[in-house]
């Protein structure tokens, strides 16, 4: 809502507004700070999912819409890995036993 508010009050300026919003993306820091350095938990968060994003899935996003002719803008960018459907949807592998 932020970026969009600032791109309206920026329009005609030569300036880009750009929102990159990641689905799940594994990194080593995130989910263990989130859990209060519980390394259990913080694995669970990505058990079962074969591939979840990461950082330099991310870091792609942000160098292409970077690296887009200035007349380009691209207000607000999705980007989730092929498991995650939304927010609250997400597929899971069973266990191997």
């Amino acid at each position: 809502m932020a970026a969009r508010t600032l791109r309206l009050e920026l329009v005609g300026e030569p300036i880009r507004v750009i929102e990159i919003a990641p689905g799940m993306v594994h990194t080593e820091e995130f989910s263990l700070n989130r859990l209060a350095g519980n390394r259990q938990a913080a694995d669970a968060v990505y058990a079962g999912v074969s591939h979840p994003l990461l950082a330099p899935d991310v870091a792609e996003a942000v160098r292409w819409t970077l690296g887009l002719p200035d007349h380009v803008n691209i207000d607000s960018l999705v980007v989730r890995p092929v498991a995650q459907g939304g927010a609250t949807k997400l597929h899971r592998e069973a266990p191997k036993s």
